[in-house]
């Protein structure tokens, strides 16, 4: 949507989980606003830094050397009391005393959520960044961090096949994600793991059983089995106990990545997408965007409403499901 605001301080925080790259992008915000003559600030712990009016004016040189970092320079919380309405009026009137004519969020859908309430309720101009590595966010076909997130699941797992093979063992690897298997599907795939569970495909233990038996344990002494957290089976550390019970001549180990996915230098593709949407935020700001979030969608820009982006999902492509089946024999 369009705003007639006339923008010369912009905001930038950072909200939710750390996603590899969010530097990148505080980065891209900086200096594109300052290249167009604009100041700049950032705001610590995301939303809670617009309560507590916690800031630093940042200059060119505050953003030197970050967009190999990881985590996020303006530190991030969670802020459930942000969704109280008189919270949101106050982090609002702090805004209008400093000055503060526009908001860049980098952020999930959550943090969006927040957003499109300062931009509804107050008028703001607002732009979203989608920073999270589950890539869930409808409205972009990577968000900030993915790439890094599944490229360190990777390498994790690579290391894991040489002891369970070195021990005819069955890993279950429980990986990050939420309640979406992208990072489960794509890091089974790049691994060459044996089966993936994910929330968007239902399956059973009996079902699991049968094939580890029947179909994959034909010639096979060891295996991955990836697990994506947040699936109707439980965590890996439970599905592994199932197992055991129904097989017990099983040899199972359970991993699970845990945060080690959130962290780490972004890679090349994460610190591109990065500084593409934090140049192109800055710019739609002062073009008069305004409730929307940016994303990248077949290598083109797009703006995707913040109400659309919160309320739905990016679909999984369920095809790369049955190639990891089929190439897993």
């Amino acid at each position: 949507m369009a705003t007639k605001t006339k923008i010369n301080r912009i905001g930038v925080l950072t909200s939710g989980g750390d996603a590899p790259g969010m530097n990148a992008a505080i980065r891209a915000v900086v200096r594109t606003a300052i290249y167009c003559g604009k100041e700049v600030y950032g705001f610590y712990r995301g939303y809670q830094g617009l309560i507590e009016k916690s800031y630093m004016q940042m200059q060119s040189h505050s953003v030197s050397k970050i967009i190999n970092q990881g985590g996020t320079i303006l530190k991030s919380s969670r802020c459930p009391e942000f969704k109280d309405k008189f919270v949101r009026e106050k982090a609002y009137n702090n805004l209008k005393e400093l000055g503060i004519d526009g908001l860049v969020v980098i952020g999930g859908d959550g943090s969006f959520r927040g957003a499109d309430l300062l931009y509804k309720e107050h008028g703001l101009p607002v732009i979203g960044i989608p920073g999270t590595i589950d890539n869930d966010i409808y409205g972009t076909d990577f968000t900030i961090g993915f790439d890094t997130a599944i490229n360190t699941a990777v390498q994790a797992i690579d290391k894991l096949r040489d002891t369970a093979d070195s021990h005819n063992l069955v890993f279950f690897v429980e990986v990050m994600g939420r309640d979406a298997g992208f990072i489960a599907l794509n890091t089974a795939m790049a691994t060459g793991a044996e089966t993936t569970l994910i929330p968007e495909i239902p399956t059973t233990i009996e079902k699991l059983c049968e094939y580890l038996l029947y179909e994959r344990r034909q010639n096979k002494t060891s295996g991955i089995i990836i697990v994506a957290e947040g699936g109707d089976l439980g965590s890996a550390n439970q599905i592994a106990a199932k197992v055991k019970e129904r097989i017990p001549n099983y040899e199972t180990r359970v991993t699970t990545l845990g945060h080690i996915q959130r962290g780490g230098s972004p890679s090349c593709n994460d610190r591109v997408l990065a500084s593409i949407l934090g140049y192109g935020a800055v710019k739609a700001l002062l073009g008069g965007r305004s409730g929307v979030m940016i994303g990248q969608m077949q290598n083109e820009t797009v703006f995707t409403p913040f109400s659309e982006a919160c309320s739905r999902h990016n679909e999984i492509n369920t095809k790369w499901y049955d190639i990891t089946r089929v190439l897993s024999i």
